[in-house]
């Protein structure tokens, strides 16, 4: 799979603000932007890995438009935890 990481991302210090987190992970396309976490420390998280790679992976199934809409639908309506993404993501996180 073919995608980026970059550290000190300004969009994910936004997201862990907003959500009250010390370190966060967010994917826009196939870009996963970090906040609290080097490139190391992610990488070497298997679950927080696939957990991530699985967001890209929604991009492309969903193409780029399309997926933001879907997902911010989903958070508005049923909450961050809830939305149906995050739980195909975390149920990710203990796939072989």
């Amino acid at each position: 799979m073919n995608f980026r990481i970059k550290e000190n991302a300004p969009i994910a210090w936004i997201a862990a603000r907003f959500l009250g987190y010390k370190t966060m992970a967010i994917v826009i396309g196939k870009t996963i932007y970090l906040h609290g976490a080097s490139v190391k420390t992610f990488q070497s998280d298997s679950k927080w890995m696939k957990h991530e790679l699985k967001h890209i992976e929604q991009f492309k199934r969903y193409g780029f438009i399309r997926f933001i809409f879907f997902y911010l639908s989903e958070s508005i309506r049923h909450g961050y935890i809830n939305n149906r993404f995050e739980i195909e993501c975390r149920e990710a996180e203990n796939q072989d």
